[in-house]
Order: C-alpha cells, then sequence, then structure tokens
C-alpha cells in the first residue's frame, strides 16, 4: 500500500526559511515519478516542484523558482522540499504525490493529506 505523510508546516515570517518532509512507503523510489504540489482553498492545484524517474529531470513551477529545492533520500524513503525566501503568496497546503507512470503530472496516482504552511508576519 502506498502511503505518504507530509511533515513540517507551520508559521514563518517573510524571508524565512522551512523544509517539508514527505515519508513513503509501499513503493520503490526508482519506479515512481514524485512531487510536491499546493493548493489554497478555493483555487486551483499548483505544481510545485517534480522529479521524473525516467529522465531524473527535476522541475520547478515559476512561482518558485530559484527559491525552493527538491531532494530526496532513497534510504530513508523520503523526500524534502527546502523553502527558502518565502512569500505570503506561499501560503497553502503543501502535498507530496506520486506515480507509478514514472511521469510528473498534475493526476498524479497517490497523494499525501497535506501539511499547512502559513507565511505571515
Amino acid at each position: 500500500e502506498v502511503q505518504l505523510v507530509e511533515s513540517g508546516g507551520g508559521l514563518v515570517q517573510p524571508g524565512g526559511s522551512l523544509r517539508l518532509s514527505c515519508a513513503a512507503s509501499g513503493f520503490t523510489f526508482d519506479d515512481y515519478a514524485i512531487a510536491w504540489f499546493r493548493q489554497v482553498p478555493g483555487e486551483a492545484r499548483e505544481g510545485v516542484s517534480c522529479v521524473s524517474s525516467r529522465d531524473g529531470t527535476t522541475v520547478y513551477g515559476d512561482s518558485v523558482k530559484g527559491r525552493f529545492t527538491f531532494s530526496s533520500d532513497s534510504a530513508r524513503n523520503t523526500v524534502y522540499l527546502q523553502m527558502n525566501f518565502l512569500k505570503p503568496e506561499d501560503t497553502a497546503t503543501y502535498y507530496c504525490a506520486v506515480d507509478s507512470t514514472r511521469l510528473c503530472s498534475p493526476w498524479m496516482e497517490h497523494w499525501g493529506k497535506g501539511t499547512l504552511v502559513t507565511v505571515s508576519s
């Protein structure tokens, strides 16, 4: 059974940093694409970052490029999202997602329950 559990969210001041974690189980990292998404209530889901296990490339949404960094530790079955220079616009619930097609897509097969990030002074 694929399970994804996000953690690390919380309240942070604008300009601050936060690192989110996604503990994964029930699948092999190399066989799945792994992504971070975020969503504000009432708004569309937005892609933050994704790694395709087919080509190993990492992509970032334009709004976070240069500020956020995706990383993973296959030995720990954990992926991370390092968020720097945070803005109030980054406030959202952040979700970890994976897909067995090994391709990044807005329609990933499996999702975690999310962790809330609030950027405010």
